[in-house]
């Protein structure tokens, strides 16, 4: 494996956790998710991801671990709303992010800018490595084709291709880290810590964890549905 930049680097055999909210909860504020974030690396996470610009300005304040950031928007035309275009990923770099996540699925862009277009604006303009988000094997080569410089699990089961498919997604992690010569990282699903263990024996780079520790929505709703 070729040499890394240094915050990815930081991130080998780590735990990352999501510190995300639903908008409609009060959560989602970036006190709150500072908060999420600095408990996460307090407790020995070596990483956040964090959505939109101003969650990610606020976790800035208050941690010095990587922050992989993304800025979820829905946009007519296309399903891809992760990153889904240059000015979205200079918005998170701005705000502090130093590796930018991007929706690589081989969906219709917004705009049209390409996967590779939007990956060398990255490197070339915000000097940012990329983590590509993808849903199957045939996005993950591509991604890494067009320059990626990690490339994640993060959308199987979530579109169109996959929305059959149950995270986590260990199958398609082995298929990736069998593939490809980029770091791989696990996310999506893993809900327990056994499982974020087995996605590392199965070779991935580092382990995102979300709803497990963060999902606070989620996690009542379920306990309350089941009562």
């Amino acid at each position: 494996m070729a040499s890394l930049h240094p915050p990815l680097e930081t991130l080998r055999g780590a735990l990352i956790v999501s510190c995300q909210a639903p908008a409609a909860s009060p959560l989602h504020d970036p006190i709150v998710i500072a908060a999420m974030a600095k408990a996460a690396v307090m407790q020995g996470a070596m990483g956040v991801r964090i959505d939109t610009p101003a969650h990610i300005q606020a976790v800035r304040q208050q941690i010095t671990v990587p922050i992989i950031g993304l800025w979820k928007q829905v946009l007519p035309g296309s399903s891809v709303y992760i990153t889904p275009q240059a000015h979205h990923a200079q918005a998170v770099a701005d705000a502090g992010a130093d590796i930018i996540a991007i929706d690589a699925t081989d969906r219709d862009r917004p705009g049209g800018e390409t996967l590779p277009d939007l990956i060398r604006y990255i490197h070339d303009d915000l000097h940012k490595p990329v983590m590509a988000d993808v849903d199957t094997l045939a996005a993950a080569q591509a991604a890494q084709a067009a320059g990626a410089d990690i490339v994640g699990t993060t959308l199987y089961g979530y579109t169109e291709t996959t929305q059959h498919c149950i995270p986590p997604s260990f199958d398609l992690l082995a298929e990736m880290v069998q593939a490809l010569t980029v770091p791989c990282i696990c996310e999506g699903g893993i809900a327990t810590p056994s499982e974020a263990k087995t996605a590392l024996e199965k070779g991935a780079f580092a382990v995102v964890v979300g709803t497990a520790i963060t999902g606070i929505d989620k996690l009542v709703a379920t306990y309350c549905a089941a009562l």
